[in-house]
């Protein structure tokens, strides 16, 4: 796969700045960085999820687990851009992820 220099950045640059002018450019870039925050935030939550999860699987053979079984969830953390909106604060009703107006 060739490698991309200047000339070849420029010119990709130019053809966006051509398709969505410039006032559109913040507001897809803004659009851009709340995606990748949101994807960042739903993985790091899922490595956790698995985390907690793998230790609980992996107890040894012939070992019983202690303790009477409980159908109630363990008081996890909510993590704020992740969580529903019965969960309370919800990430697009907060006022920085609001799209401006102008």
């Amino acid at each position: 796969m060739p490698n991309l220099g200047a000339p070849e950045i420029l010119i990709i640059l130019a053809i966006v700045l051509l398709l969505f002018g410039a006032n559109k450019l913040p507001d897809l870039a803004r659009s851009m960085g709340r995606s990748a925050r949101i994807f960042k935030s739903e993985v790091k939550e899922m490595r956790r999820e698995d985390a907690e999860d793998q230790p609980a699987t992996t107890a040894p053979q012939g070992e019983l687990t202690a303790g009477p079984a409980t159908t109630a969830n363990p008081a996890s953390p909510v993590n704020p851009e992740t969580s529903s909106a019965s969960q309370g604060d919800d990430f697009w009703d907060r006022p920085e992820n609001q799209p401006t107006q102008r």
